[in-house]
Protein backbone atom coordinates (compact mmCIF):
# COMPACT_ATOMS: atom_id res chain seq x y z
CA UNK A 1 0.00 0.00 0.00
CA UNK A 2 2.78 2.46 0.93
CA UNK A 3 4.53 1.97 -2.42
CA UNK A 4 1.27 2.74 -4.19
CA UNK A 5 0.80 5.90 -2.14
CA UNK A 6 4.31 7.08 -2.99
CA UNK A 7 3.64 6.47 -6.69
CA UNK A 8 0.34 8.34 -6.35
CA UNK A 9 2.01 11.39 -4.79
CA UNK A 10 4.85 11.29 -7.32
CA UNK A 11 2.36 11.30 -10.18
CA UNK A 12 1.21 14.80 -9.23
CA UNK A 13 -2.50 13.92 -9.02
CA UNK A 14 -2.86 15.74 -5.69
CA UNK A 15 -2.02 19.25 -6.88
CA UNK A 16 -5.63 20.38 -6.35
CA UNK A 17 -5.96 18.92 -2.89
CA UNK A 18 -2.64 19.44 -1.12
CA UNK A 19 -4.39 20.50 2.07
CA UNK A 20 -6.94 17.68 2.10
CA UNK A 21 -7.15 15.80 5.43
CA UNK A 22 -6.61 12.62 3.40
CA UNK A 23 -3.16 13.87 2.37
CA UNK A 24 -2.20 14.28 6.02
CA UNK A 25 -3.69 10.93 6.99
CA UNK A 26 -1.87 9.07 4.21
CA UNK A 27 1.45 10.60 5.21
CA UNK A 28 0.93 9.72 8.85
CA UNK A 29 0.23 6.16 7.75
CA UNK A 30 3.57 6.25 5.95
CA UNK A 31 5.30 7.33 9.16
CA UNK A 32 3.77 4.40 11.05
CA UNK A 33 4.76 2.05 8.23
CA UNK A 34 8.39 3.27 8.31
CA UNK A 35 8.51 2.85 12.08
CA UNK A 36 7.21 -0.70 11.72
CA UNK A 37 9.81 -1.40 9.03
CA UNK A 38 12.49 0.07 11.28
CA UNK A 39 11.51 -2.39 14.01
CA UNK A 40 11.54 -5.46 11.80
CA UNK A 41 14.53 -4.50 9.69
CA UNK A 42 12.69 -4.12 6.38
CA UNK A 43 13.09 -0.43 5.57
CA UNK A 44 12.79 0.52 1.90
CA UNK A 45 15.77 2.27 0.28
CA UNK A 46 15.47 6.01 0.79
CA UNK A 47 15.76 6.57 -2.95
CA UNK A 48 12.36 4.88 -3.36
CA UNK A 49 10.54 7.12 -0.87
CA UNK A 50 10.46 10.45 -2.67
CA UNK A 51 7.29 12.34 -3.56
CA UNK A 52 6.12 15.91 -3.96
CA UNK A 53 3.33 17.67 -2.14
CA UNK A 54 4.68 21.21 -1.75
CA UNK A 55 8.38 20.72 -2.50
CA UNK A 56 10.08 21.55 -5.81
CA UNK A 57 10.81 17.93 -6.62
CA UNK A 58 10.39 14.77 -4.50
CA UNK A 59 11.98 16.19 -1.34
CA UNK A 60 8.78 15.99 0.74
CA UNK A 61 8.88 12.21 0.64
CA UNK A 62 12.57 11.97 1.49
CA UNK A 63 12.20 14.31 4.46
CA UNK A 64 9.18 12.39 5.74
CA UNK A 65 11.19 9.18 5.60
CA UNK A 66 14.23 10.69 7.34
CA UNK A 67 12.27 12.26 10.18
CA UNK A 68 10.23 9.09 10.63
CA UNK A 69 13.53 7.38 11.48
CA UNK A 70 15.34 10.05 13.50
CA UNK A 71 12.29 11.66 15.14
CA UNK A 72 10.80 15.14 14.79
CA UNK A 73 12.19 16.60 18.01
CA UNK A 74 11.17 20.21 18.43
CA UNK A 75 9.70 20.35 14.90
CA UNK A 76 11.73 23.45 14.10
CA UNK A 77 12.95 24.55 10.68
CA UNK A 78 14.79 27.39 8.99
CA UNK A 79 14.31 27.93 5.27
CA UNK A 80 16.61 30.41 3.55
CA UNK A 81 15.34 31.45 0.13
CA UNK A 82 11.80 30.36 0.93
CA UNK A 83 9.96 32.15 -1.89
CA UNK A 84 6.40 32.47 -0.52
CA UNK A 85 6.87 29.58 1.93
CA UNK A 86 3.99 27.70 0.34
CA UNK A 87 5.81 25.73 -2.33
CA UNK A 88 8.93 24.99 -0.35
CA UNK A 89 10.91 22.25 1.37
CA UNK A 90 9.41 22.97 4.79
CA UNK A 91 5.76 23.74 4.02
CA UNK A 92 4.58 20.11 3.99
CA UNK A 93 6.00 19.66 7.50
CA UNK A 94 4.44 22.95 8.62
CA UNK A 95 1.01 22.34 7.15
CA UNK A 96 0.56 18.61 7.77
CA UNK A 97 2.76 17.91 10.81
CA UNK A 98 2.59 21.05 12.93
CA UNK A 99 6.17 22.22 12.45
CA UNK A 100 7.11 25.85 12.99
CA UNK A 101 10.11 27.95 12.10
CA UNK A 102 11.37 30.81 9.98
CA UNK A 103 11.11 31.58 6.28
CA UNK A 104 13.83 33.97 5.08
CA UNK A 105 12.99 35.69 1.80
CA UNK A 106 14.19 38.86 0.10
CA UNK A 107 11.03 39.67 -1.86
CA UNK A 108 8.40 41.35 0.32
CA UNK A 109 5.61 40.61 -2.15
CA UNK A 110 6.28 36.88 -1.80
CA UNK A 111 6.28 37.24 1.98
CA UNK A 112 2.93 39.05 1.90
CA UNK A 113 1.46 36.24 -0.19
CA UNK A 114 2.79 33.59 2.17
CA UNK A 115 1.55 35.34 5.29
CA UNK A 116 -1.94 35.65 3.80
CA UNK A 117 -1.94 31.93 3.02
CA UNK A 118 -0.77 30.83 6.48
CA UNK A 119 -3.28 33.13 8.18
CA UNK A 120 -5.99 30.86 6.75
CA UNK A 121 -4.42 27.40 6.46
CA UNK A 122 -4.62 24.78 7.70
CA UNK A 123 -6.65 26.49 10.48
CA UNK A 124 -6.44 29.90 12.16
CA UNK A 125 -5.24 28.17 15.34
CA UNK A 126 -2.37 26.25 13.78
CA UNK A 127 1.19 27.37 14.69
CA UNK A 128 2.34 29.89 12.10
CA UNK A 129 5.82 30.24 10.64
CA UNK A 130 7.68 33.52 10.98
CA UNK A 131 8.64 35.42 7.84
CA UNK A 132 11.80 37.50 7.82
CA UNK A 133 12.52 39.84 4.93
CA UNK A 134 16.27 39.86 4.25
CA UNK A 135 18.93 39.48 1.61
CA UNK A 136 20.92 36.74 3.32
CA UNK A 137 24.72 36.86 3.28
CA UNK A 138 27.42 35.01 5.17
CA UNK A 139 28.04 38.22 7.12
CA UNK A 140 24.48 38.59 8.44
CA UNK A 141 23.06 35.07 8.63
CA UNK A 142 23.92 34.31 12.24
CA UNK A 143 22.52 37.62 13.48
CA UNK A 144 19.37 37.06 11.44
CA UNK A 145 18.83 33.65 13.01
CA UNK A 146 19.60 35.00 16.46
CA UNK A 147 17.01 37.76 15.94
CA UNK A 148 14.40 35.00 15.59
CA UNK A 149 15.35 33.57 19.01
CA UNK A 150 16.74 30.38 17.50
CA UNK A 151 19.90 28.81 18.85
CA UNK A 152 21.39 25.35 19.17
CA UNK A 153 19.77 22.23 17.76
CA UNK A 154 16.99 22.47 15.21
CA UNK A 155 15.54 19.77 12.99
CA UNK A 156 15.85 21.12 9.46
CA UNK A 157 17.81 23.75 7.57
CA UNK A 158 16.91 24.41 3.92
CA UNK A 159 19.01 26.71 1.72
CA UNK A 160 18.08 27.68 -1.84
CA UNK A 161 19.25 31.18 -2.76
CA UNK A 162 20.60 30.61 -6.28
CA UNK A 163 24.11 31.80 -5.60
CA UNK A 164 25.82 31.92 -2.23
CA UNK A 165 24.25 28.75 -0.78
CA UNK A 166 27.65 27.16 -0.07
CA UNK A 167 29.06 30.25 1.65
CA UNK A 168 25.97 30.84 3.79
CA UNK A 169 25.92 27.25 5.07
CA UNK A 170 29.64 27.45 5.76
CA UNK A 171 29.05 30.57 7.87
CA UNK A 172 26.16 29.28 10.00
CA UNK A 173 27.16 28.76 13.65
CA UNK A 174 24.04 29.91 15.51
CA UNK A 175 22.13 26.66 14.99
CA UNK A 176 23.03 22.99 14.67
CA UNK A 177 20.51 21.34 12.32
CA UNK A 178 19.94 17.60 12.27
CA UNK A 179 19.18 17.63 8.54
CA UNK A 180 20.28 20.04 5.80
CA UNK A 181 18.79 20.28 2.33
CA UNK A 182 20.66 22.56 -0.05
CA UNK A 183 20.81 23.36 -3.74
CA UNK A 184 23.90 22.36 -5.72
CA UNK A 185 24.95 23.27 -9.25
CA UNK A 186 24.89 20.07 -11.28
CA UNK A 187 26.24 21.75 -14.42
CA UNK A 188 29.66 21.66 -12.74
CA UNK A 189 29.56 17.85 -12.76
CA UNK A 190 32.21 16.13 -10.65
CA UNK A 191 34.47 19.17 -10.51
CA UNK A 192 35.13 20.12 -6.84
CA UNK A 193 34.53 23.83 -7.40
CA UNK A 194 32.57 26.78 -6.05
CA UNK A 195 32.08 30.25 -7.48
CA UNK A 196 33.89 32.88 -5.34
CA UNK A 197 31.76 34.62 -2.74
CA UNK A 198 30.02 37.83 -3.74
CA UNK A 199 27.81 39.40 -1.07
CA UNK A 200 26.03 41.46 -3.74
CA UNK A 201 25.30 38.58 -6.11
CA UNK A 202 21.81 38.40 -7.59
CA UNK A 203 20.79 35.71 -10.06
CA UNK A 204 21.52 35.50 -13.01
CA UNK A 205 24.62 37.63 -12.51
CA UNK A 206 27.24 37.67 -15.29
CA UNK A 207 26.05 34.31 -16.60
CA UNK A 208 23.12 32.09 -15.51
CA UNK A 209 25.42 29.10 -15.00
CA UNK A 210 28.14 30.99 -13.13
CA UNK A 211 27.01 30.68 -9.52
CA UNK A 212 26.87 28.22 -6.65
CA UNK A 213 28.83 25.10 -5.81
CA UNK A 214 29.16 21.71 -7.44
CA UNK A 215 27.71 18.62 -5.73
CA UNK A 216 31.27 17.50 -4.96
CA UNK A 217 32.21 20.82 -3.36
CA UNK A 218 29.01 20.80 -1.30
CA UNK A 219 29.68 17.26 -0.11
CA UNK A 220 33.15 18.30 1.02
CA UNK A 221 31.68 21.20 2.99
CA UNK A 222 29.10 18.85 4.52
CA UNK A 223 31.83 16.43 5.61
CA UNK A 224 33.77 19.30 7.20
CA UNK A 225 30.66 20.31 9.16
CA UNK A 226 29.90 16.73 10.25
CA UNK A 227 27.22 15.64 7.78
CA UNK A 228 26.81 12.88 5.21
CA UNK A 229 24.90 12.81 1.94
CA UNK A 230 21.98 10.35 2.11
CA UNK A 231 19.85 11.22 -0.92
CA UNK A 232 19.25 13.79 -3.66
CA UNK A 233 16.32 14.60 -5.88
CA UNK A 234 16.23 12.68 -9.15
CA UNK A 235 17.87 15.52 -11.09
CA UNK A 236 20.64 15.78 -8.48
CA UNK A 237 19.99 19.45 -7.77
CA UNK A 238 18.85 19.36 -4.14
CA UNK A 239 21.02 17.28 -1.82
CA UNK A 240 19.96 16.13 1.64
CA UNK A 241 22.51 15.63 4.41
CA UNK A 242 22.06 14.07 7.84
CA UNK A 243 24.29 14.86 10.82
CA UNK A 244 26.78 12.08 11.44
CA UNK A 245 25.65 11.36 15.01
CA UNK A 246 22.16 10.41 13.83
CA UNK A 247 20.95 7.03 12.53
CA UNK A 248 24.15 6.10 10.72
CA UNK A 249 22.99 2.48 10.59
CA UNK A 250 19.66 3.39 8.97
CA UNK A 251 20.67 6.27 6.72
CA UNK A 252 23.97 5.37 5.16
CA UNK A 253 26.02 7.76 3.02
CA UNK A 254 25.85 7.63 -0.75
CA UNK A 255 28.41 8.63 -3.37
CA UNK A 256 28.02 12.04 -4.99
CA UNK A 257 28.47 10.53 -8.43
CA UNK A 258 25.28 8.49 -7.97
CA UNK A 259 23.25 11.73 -7.89
CA UNK A 260 24.38 12.82 -11.36
CA UNK A 261 23.04 10.00 -13.51
CA UNK A 262 19.78 11.46 -14.85
CA UNK A 263 19.82 12.04 -18.60
CA UNK A 264 18.81 15.69 -18.23
CA UNK A 265 21.50 16.24 -15.61
CA UNK A 266 24.20 14.69 -17.77
CA UNK A 267 23.14 16.81 -20.72
CA UNK A 268 23.55 19.95 -18.58
CA UNK A 269 27.29 19.31 -18.17
CA UNK A 270 27.86 20.90 -21.59
CA UNK A 271 26.71 24.26 -20.18
CA UNK A 272 29.83 24.34 -18.03
CA UNK A 273 31.99 24.58 -21.16
CA UNK A 274 30.89 28.18 -21.62
CA UNK A 275 32.43 29.26 -18.29
CA UNK A 276 35.04 26.58 -17.54
CA UNK A 277 37.89 29.13 -17.74
CA UNK A 278 36.27 31.63 -15.39
CA UNK A 279 37.40 32.05 -11.80
CA UNK A 280 36.53 29.18 -9.42
CA UNK A 281 37.70 28.06 -6.01
CA UNK A 282 38.75 24.43 -5.84
CA UNK A 283 37.53 22.81 -2.63
CA UNK A 284 40.04 20.37 -1.13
Amino acid sequence: MIKNLIKYYASGFLHRSKLSPSVQLQQKQMVLHYLECKQNGSLPPIAETGFKVFSQFEEDGYLLYIFSLIGSGSKTFIEIGANDGINSNCSNLALHFGWSGVFFEGNQKLIDRGERFYSKYPTPYHPKPIYKQAIVTRENINELIKSCDLVGEIELLSIDIDGNDYWVWDAIKQVNPKVVIIETHVEFGMNPIVVPYDANYMYPGKHPVYHGASPVAMQKLAAKKGYRLVVACELGINHIYVRNDLAMDLLQPIEVESTLKHKKTVSSFKDFEQIKDWEFIKVE
